[in-house]
């Protein structure tokens, strides 16, 4: 199954489907800003917030991790995780410039099969290869709690304005 979602308004093609609130997290092994890999399983009993994007290296997905950066400052025995496909060096770069500290940066460079398992692989367009934007929500027991797949790449997802995001975190 596959759906769409816009590129500066243009449709493209995401393969697959976002986890929907109720099913079971899979499982993933993704790579940290020290190029080890970070698996799911190391964060059982907290909830994940997963930050979702296609580049840090875009206004859009650094103003993202700047508010997930404070968002995790705000919420008890949960991780937030900023998880696209630039390089470990890129991602630790951004946020050491930028001060950031409170999330955890992966990338899915050694595993994009992430991306085709969680929904966001953008199948086609300019971007294709890259996530899309989105927001899932896990709970201690790797319960999906909360997904929201951004309809338009180029504008953020919008945590404060969604109830069910909020509550699902806090």
């Amino acid at each position: 199954m596959s759906q769409t979602v816009h590129f500066q308004g243009n449709p493209v093609t995401v393969a697959n489907s976002i986890p929907q609130a109720g099913s079971k997290a899979q499982t993933f092994t993704l790579v940290a800003k020290d190029l080890s890999d970070v698996t799911l399983g190391q964060f059982a009993g907290k909830r994940k917030v997963l930050n979702i994007f296609p580049s840090i290296d875009t206004g859009v997905c650094a103003a993202s991790v700047r508010k997930f950066n404070q968002l995790a400052t705000e919420i008890d025995n949960t991780v937030v995780l900023c998880i696209s496909a630039d390089l470990p060096f890129a991602q630790s770069r951004f946020c050491g410039a930028e001060g950031l500290n409170n999330v955890i940066t992966l990338s899915t460079f050694r595993n994009a099969e992430f991306l085709q398992a969680y929904g966001v692989a953008i199948a086609d367009g300019p971007l294709k290869g890259l996530a899309a934007r989105a927001v899932v929500v896990i709970d201690e027991n790797d319960n999906v709690i909360f997904s929201q797949l951004v309809d338009e790449i180029t504008t953020e997802a919008g945590l404060r304005s969604s109830s069910g995001c909020t509550e699902s975190i806090i």
